[in-house]
């Protein structure tokens, strides 16, 4: 029997010049502005009196079966992948809201103004019920869609000892570090 060659998969569909994306789900979240929301789903310093927000991701059954959502209970993270529905332009670069005054390149940022306004959050699992997930630490407003829901699996999303360029040279040169609330917490010596 004569050796077939290889598929060549990437010539069988030309790139696509449009994604169109439908959200499976929305946000409900306490926070209805930008002013007062984190920054991020997780601190790394909280004050000792910080609670994180709970929010609920409600599923539309017309997409998600319930049945998508089996084995996900024993996750203790998930990641969101959502829209930030809400920037409608973009900048090459940023200013970052802390350290110092220095212009970033928006790819080497969290900034939520994007070329594709996609947002990324690690957000504690509390439970699931039906088409209803109730997570901790959101960072995100409400009625923010949601895009992708997927475990967050620690051997190989999480690399604690990476290099972080100029965040990692942020917090070596600081003695003091701002966290999102505008509090100091002191070097450890």
């Amino acid at each position: 029997m004569p050796k077939l060659p290889p598929k060549d998969y990437i010539q069988a569909v030309n790139f696509p010049e449009q994604i169109t994306i439908r959200p499976i789900g929305v946000i409900h979240s306490p926070y209805k502005e930008r002013h007062g929301t984190p920054r991020q789903s997780q601190l790394r310093y909280a004050p000792p009196s910080y609670q994180p927000a709970i929010a609920r991701v409600e599923l539309f059954a017309d997409i998600v079966p319930t049945l998508a959502l089996k084995d996900l209970d024993g996750f203790e993270y998930i990641w969101l992948i959502t829209w930030l529905h809400l920037n409608f332009s973009w900048n090459p670069t940023v200013i970052l809201p802390r350290g110092p005054r220095v212009r970033r390149g928006t790819l080497a940022t969290r900034a939520p103004h994007r070329p594709n306004p996609i947002g990324l959050s690690a957000v504690r699992l509390r439970k699931i019920e039906d088409l209803s997930i109730e997570v901790e630490g959101i960072d995100l407003l409400d009625q923010t869609p949601v895009l992708d829901i997927k475990p967050y699996v620690a051997y190989c999303d999480a690399f604690p000892d990476a290099k972080c360029g100029y965040v990692s040279d942020m917090e070596a040169s600081q003695t003091h570090e701002e966290d999102i609330f505008g509090t100091h917490r002191p070097q450890p010596s």
